[in-house]
């Protein structure tokens, strides 16, 4: 079954008001041609109604003459009659319901063809004719429409006298010509002065409209945002000037937040750069005591040897969460990373060589195309994203899992992917796998090592100083983490 076509509705304002203030004005110009050619109509034909008043009966009268008496008396009264009678007058004259005589004047003096003959139809339409003195509308197929007028004969007959109604809608049809082209212009017209005028009237809220888009296009999420200059204000009292005043104040309100957000943000980076430095030393020293002592050549009791290893294993922990912090706050600060040109197919089959020799129980496999790659970058930030992404598939996969490595070189970027045919990523934590500190309360593994939630926001913030970027794809089965870098050089 085939829909039928859907109208093309207005989408803007200003379309829509245009298209309303058209819409009302044809309602209104249909409204008075149609009651102009109702009321001209209904005037005209009143007239002929006072016109066959004032004609009477004479002309269908002058047909009781029988046929030998019309021919040969040509300076009778039916002679006379006809000369009075206005070109185009209809005469019959009715016995027992039969039509006996019909005619019709015609052009000039002359007597001669006034019989009209009648069809059948014809006949019946005359008899149906009331005998009120009333003019009524009868359609002759010989005469088209009359407007006649029934009345009661001396003799018992029916006299019917017509008049033509072609001036009647001769008249008619001129007007809704006239009113249809009048009108059309003047809706032409109007839509075209509307258009402007609509268009006028809106320029206020045009500009808090551009205002607007410029404010969604800028990169609200982080850092100092400069916002637009406001939008023009306009006549408070109208609605296109309240909407744009509660616009300018809305956009102040933001602007001061934005403002005290980035400062936060400022502080908090600030304050955790400063700490993860102040932290390195006492925590290295921590480190450097229990080593240390570790290493005593006198008989030291086995809980205290197992007391001091766990602080120097806790401490190199402690370490390693202060670098990254460290590394994540300069990146958060813009600090620029090195740009130098960088081997990745190096970095990869390191990677995968340190990785096995981590992991002994997982299939780990390379797949390198023929030609080197290699993209202008810190090779040691980016030996870090891939140790990061290939310890977590160490750590979050069963013994068994096939890890794969995988890099792809192209005109514009290259493609770094690591995918692990595990158990995928809980989805209900996979919006926040690249935030700092992210846990899932459910591992993919049972008893795997819990890290401190900052490998893989290392991962995306490194992806991101060198221009790239890095996404999840995961279900049961088949997980891939895929980073994007540029491979342009600079």
């Amino acid at each position: 079954m085939k829909r039928g076509v859907r109208l093309p509705w207005p989408r803007t304002l200003r379309a829509r008001l245009t298209a309303g203030l058209v819409v009302l004005l044809t309602v209104s110009c249909a409204a008075v041609g149609v009651a102009a050619v109702v009321e001209l109509e209904h005037f005209l034909t009143g007239r002929v109604d006072q016109q066959l008043s004032a004609a009477g009966v004479r002309f269908p009268e002058s047909l009781e003459h029988n046929e030998r008496t019309r021919r040969t008396d040509h300076d009778g009264d039916e002679n006379g009659d006809t000369r009075r009678m206005a070109t185009g007058t209809f005469g019959a004259r009715l016995a027992d319901g039969v039509v006996t005589s019909a005619a019709v004047v015609r052009p000039g003096d002359s007597t001669r063809g006034l019989d009209v003959t009648l069809t059948a139809k014809d006949e019946a339409a005359l008899v149906a004719v009331p005998v009120d003195g009333r003019g009524h509308t009868v359609d002759l197929s010989s005469l088209n429409e009359y407007r006649v007028v029934a009345d009661q004969g001396a003799d018992g007959d029916v006299l019917i006298t017509g008049l033509p109604l072609e001036p009647v809608d001769a008249a008619v049809r001129r007007l809704e010509l006239v009113a249809t082209v009048v009108f059309g212009a003047a809706l032409a017209t109007t839509g075209l002065a509307g258009a402007l005028w609509v268009r006028w009237s809106l320029r206020p809220l045009g500009r808090v409209t551009a205002t607007a888009t410029r404010v969604s296009e800028l990169p609200l999420a982080s850092g100092d945002v400069a916002l637009p200059p406001r939008a023009p204000e306009a006549d408070p009292h109208g609605e296109v000037g309240r909407v744009a005043t509660a616009f300018n104040r809305m956009l102040g309100h933001v602007e001061d937040a934005l403002t005290k957000r980035h400062a936060s943000e400022e502080r908090l980076r600030s304050f955790a750069a400063d700490a993860s430095h102040e932290l390195r030393t006492p925590v290295a020293s921590v480190r450097g005591h229990a080593e240390l002592a570790l290493l005593h050549p006198g008989p030291v009791p086995p809980k205290v040897t197992r007391a001091l290893s766990r602080i120097a294993a806790e401490s190199a922990r402690m370490g390693e969460m202060v670098d990254d912090l460290l590394l994540l706050a300069r990146l958060d600060a813009g600090r620029p990373l090195e740009r130098d040109p960088v081997d990745l197919t190096r970095l990869v089959l390191d990677a995968v060589t340190d990785a096995r020799a981590a992991g002994p129980g997982h299939r780990w496999a390379l797949e390198l195309p023929e030609e080197p790659v290699t993209v202008p970058g810190d090779a040691h930030r980016l030996h870090q994203v891939l140790a990061n992404l290939l310890a977590n598939a160490r750590a979050h996969t069963p013994a068994g899992t096939k890890v794969t490595l995988s890099l792809e070189s192209g005109a514009a970027e290259a493609v770094l992917k690591v995918h692990d045919d595990g158990p995928g990523v809980p989805e209900e934590v996979r919006h926040s796998v690249f935030e700092r500190f992210a846990r899932a309360d459910r591992r993919r593994t049972a008893g795997s090592g819990a890290g401190a939630g900052l490998g893989l926001s290392i991962v995306a913030a490194v992806a991101e100083a060198h221009g790239g970027g890095v996404t999840l794809e995961s279900r049961p089965g088949s997980t891939t983490f895929t980073v994007r870098l540029p491979a342009g050089t600079e």
